[in-house]
């Protein structure tokens, strides 16, 4: 038997950007703002404060990335609380938090969620009629990780 999660057609979406996406991050949300009116929105701390001026819209605000706030977002993506990720992040600078990242992206996959780290995908997701409706997310099946013996 498949392990599902379902969502609803009120997608929960995380928004997160590095320092030199976040003007490319909020020109794409701009751009979006009827299309993500329909959702309810998480970001990281300053990521959120500039998404909630520029879409006169409330956005649940995490701490700033390097603080804690990627790491509240992967939480929240364990728990089943995010559906999608929207993480516009800069591949051409190192990061101080780069193990955070990682741990995010890395989660986003584990829990099988939609994940965007670009503009482009970003596009194709909140485009996709998929978003429009209820859906069905199929967790990958980790009891045989659960379940390992550990030697003490």
């Amino acid at each position: 038997m498949k392990n599902i999660r379902k969502t609803e057609a009120r997608k929960r979406i995380a928004l997160v950007a590095h320092d030199n996406k976040k003007a490319e991050l909020i020109e794409w949300a701009v751009y979006n703002k009827i299309s993500l009116a329909r959702h309810e929105l998480v970001a990281t701390g300053t990521t959120g404060k500039l998404l909630e001026e520029e879409l006169d819209r409330p956005v649940k605000k995490m701490l700033s990335g390097p603080l804690g706030g990627d790491q509240q977002i992967g939480a929240m993506i364990a728990e089943g609380k995010i559906d999608v990720l929207i993480f516009f992040w800069d591949p051409m600078e190192a990061q101080p938090h780069d193990s955070d990242v990682k741990a995010l992206l890395r989660l986003g996959v584990a829990w099988n969620i939609l994940l965007a780290c670009d503009r482009s995908t970003a596009d194709f997701i909140l485009t996709s009629p998929l978003m429009q409706d209820d859906y069905e997310i199929i967790i990958p099946d980790y009891s045989g990780y659960m379940n390992r013996k550990v030697i003490k």
